[in-house]
């Protein structure tokens, strides 16, 4: 079968006095946030490409269909389908999830308090029969304070324009009319007359925070505030002691918050201290103080309080420490349980708030795992909370545990049905030198059998943007890889913060070619070290890490068996040249603003996947995207396969999928993630295998 051939129209562009020449340019329609919206306005010749390119890649996975369907049964065999979350206890209920074999959606029950009659509130499987829709995007599931309504928000598109419903529970007539175009989040207001919630501009990008009164007309909504710098975004929320509601405003790098009370009447949001730039700040209200959690004058974070009467006198709580990332924390009337990161590896501190004594809550004697905490009840007055962990080899266990005591108790353990055996599995925590000198860490899960002597393949795993760290917790997804003698191995590669705010700092605007230097030196010490050889690594990531993916793939093609993308971030300078999209003008101080800083477009240039492509040989390479994604639009990885397609000199399989009703976390429903991954694994084994 010949592979798809997109039309070329020759568009030259120019910027800062270069002019370069773009031939697939045109698939870029000007509405495009029209297309996400209803996608009968396509333009026709795209689509008919899209729709080639998909015969294509089913013609040529032809042969991993049995694959994908055994990896399917895999995957989904190692999920306890019908699953009970542990029960939070609210003032009159308590609340807890289910799923079920039979559906693709949770279930959201609840009780009386002391009582044994179960009520469902609400049915996703349910939900998504009556919404006639094949893609079910579920936004917000929110219950009023007086536990009488149910707020809840949906995008039937995969373009995450959520609409959002407001309905009394007992009978499940709709209260208000239906509130389209939001960010999705919902709000109650304590005495439940009144939601809030953040609006979408023309841009796709929630500007505006609404007061909606239960029962109203939306025209009658009151506008309480409105962000008009460019780059910011907004959001809304309520602090723990449900004393404020917070509007939150920043980008990625800067932030600024305003509060008002809870009990009033007609929102005056007040600042609580001016953006400045490159200072991030969030806000939390407990036992009449302000706690914050900042980098101001603290790169890797700290916590600090001042009075609610007065804001501008802070005390320091939780000081700052060179490269340790200090992370959020969680108030009970008698503790605060925070959370730190060093050197990729997360841990959990509780302090005793009336002695102000702190130790480190210790899960287990292993090196590398992941631990979390979720409050049991309402009620802060408790010593009582649940505590967690995972591993890469160890499923998520749960425990009750007494703060003042010590005493837990196991009380959940994720069920493997298929079973699994951890001493099956070795995992290790590595740290390898980059071109420059910083120590790169590595973690590495692999089977017990798996010999470390070249043989074995790669499955590298790598992000490195936006400052978000890479997890180390457990995955049954990723078992099928690992029992078929594949390493799965992930880099904590500069652009997240896994080392602290440097580590992201040393990955992002004009030092961003240190996380594609990272990866490659990952990829280079593993196979020095013997975890592999040279073409036999396949490189994963999506989104921004498929940025990184396409970066890497142009200067290091050789080391790859294989790549792939997943809603890959490509065609990375024209998307910063257009500021009309979502994400771009809120992205500035991550990549930088080519149109407006010469220095800025130079650099990206220099590094952008699509405008980087060469003739030269490329590994076999698999990319998909979703239709409806305003994040990374389809036309960025479309226009990406074919270029790549018309200049690589092998002979290599090079597929592009589409999903035409998705968006950019792909398929909605269980089953639909699964096949996704089933898919992407099938690729993977088939290239180890030699069989595609």
């Amino acid at each position: 079968m010949k592979a798809p051939k997109l039309k070329k129209i020759k568009e030259t562009k120019e910027c800062h006095g270069k002019k370069w020449v773009d031939n697939y340019s045109w698939i870029h329609q000007k509405n495009i946030l029209d297309v996400l919206k209803d996608s009968t306005k396509l333009d026709k010749n795209v689509r008919s490409y899209l729709e080639a390119e998909n015969k294509y890649t089913d013609y040529h996975l032809k042969k991993t269909k049995k694959l994908q369907k055994t990896l399917f049964r895999e995957i989904k065999g190692r999920i306890k389908l019908d699953n009970t979350s542990l029960p939070f206890i609210d003032k009159k209920y308590e609340y807890w999830t289910k799923t079920s074999k039979a559906g693709n959606y949770s279930i959201k029950l609840r009780k009386k308090i002391n009582s044994k009659k179960e009520e469902i509130y609400w049915d996703g499987n349910k939900e998504h029969k009556l919404s006639n829709s094949n893609y079910f995007g579920i936004g917000d599931i929110s219950v009023s304070n007086n536990d009488e309504l149910l707020g809840y928000s949906l995008d039937l598109k995969g373009s995450e324009y959520y609409t959002i419903f407001i309905r009394r529970i007992a009978d499940k007539k709709a209260m208000s009319s239906r509130i389209k175009e939001t960010s999705g989040n919902i709000l109650f207001s304590l005495d439940d007359k009144y939601i809030f919630y953040a609006k979408l501009d023309n841009n796709h990008r929630p500007k505006q925070i609404y007061k909606h009164k239960i029962g109203t007309p939306i025209k009658n909504d009151k506008l309480i505030y409105e962000e008009k710098n460019e780059r910011f975004t907004v959001g809304i929320g309520l602090t723990s002691d449900e004393k404020y509601f917070l509007i939150s405003s920043g980008d990625h790098t800067t932030s600024e918050v305003y509060y008002f009370s809870s009990n009033e009447i007609n929102p005056t949001p007040k600042l609580f201290k001016k953006a400045k730039e490159g200072i991030i700040y969030s806000l939390n209200s407990w036992d009449k103080n302000f706690y914050i959690h900042t980098n101001e004058k603290a790169e890797d974070f700290k916590i600090c309080k001042c009075s609610h009467n007065n804001i501008t006198s802070w005390k320091g709580v939780v000081p700052a420490k060179a490269e340790v990332l200090v992370g959020g924390f969680t108030m009970l009337n008698n503790w605060m349980v925070r959370s730190e990161t060093i050197n990729a590896l997360p841990k959990l501190f509780v302090r005793n708030l009336k002695n102000n004594k702190e130790e480190e809550i210790i899960f287990s004697k292993e090196i590398v795992y992941n631990p979390s905490i979720s409050l049991k009840q309402k009620n802060r007055d408790t010593d009582n909370i649940f505590i967690s962990y995972n591993s890469p080899k160890t499923p998520e266990r749960v425990y009750s545990f007494n703060l003042k005591n010590k005493k837990k108790k196991l009380i959940k353990e994720q069920e493997i049905p298929s079973g699994h055996n951890r001493n099956n599995y070795i995992v290790e925590r590595l740290e390898c030198t980059s071109n420059d000198g910083r120590k790169v860490p590595l973690t590495i899960i692999r089977h017990k059998k798996t010999k470390l002597d070249g043989s074995a393949n790669i499955l590298l795993y790598g992000y490195g943007s936006y400052g978000s760290s890479m997890g180390t917790g457990f995955s049954s997804t990723r078992l099928s890889l690992i029992d078929r003698d594949i390493i799965w191995v992930t880099a904590h590669i500069r652009g997240g913060m896994e080392k602290g705010m440097k580590w992201w700092k040393e990955g992002k605007m004009l030092k961003k070619k240190n996380t594609f230097n990272d990866y490659i030196s990952v990829a280079r010490y593993l196979i020095k070290n013997k975890y592999t050889s040279k073409n036999k690594i396949i490189g994963m990531g999506g989104s921004a890490g498929g940025l990184l993916m396409g970066a890497v793939v142009n200067q290091a093609p050789e080391l790859f068996l294989g790549i792939i993308m997943a809603v890959p971030f490509v065609d990375s300078l024209t998307t910063n040249l257009d500021h009309s999209l979502p994400l771009t003008v809120g992205e500035f101080k991550e990549f930088g603003n080519a149109k407006a800083y010469k220095k800025h477009f130079d650099y990206i240039y220099s590094y952008a996947p699509y405008n980087n492509i060469k003739k030269m040989d490329y590994p076999n390479m698999l990319v998909t995207t979703s239709l409806s994604d305003n994040r990374v639009l389809f036309d960025e990885p479309a226009k990406y396969t074919a270029k790549l397609r018309e200049f690589k000199t092998d002979k290599n399989i090079l597929l592009l999928k589409t999903e035409m009703e998705a968006g950019h976390g792909g398929k909605s429903g269980r089953d639909g993630q699964i096949e996704e991954i089933a898919l992407d694994y099938a690729f993977a084994i088939s290239l180890t295998k030699n069989i595609l």
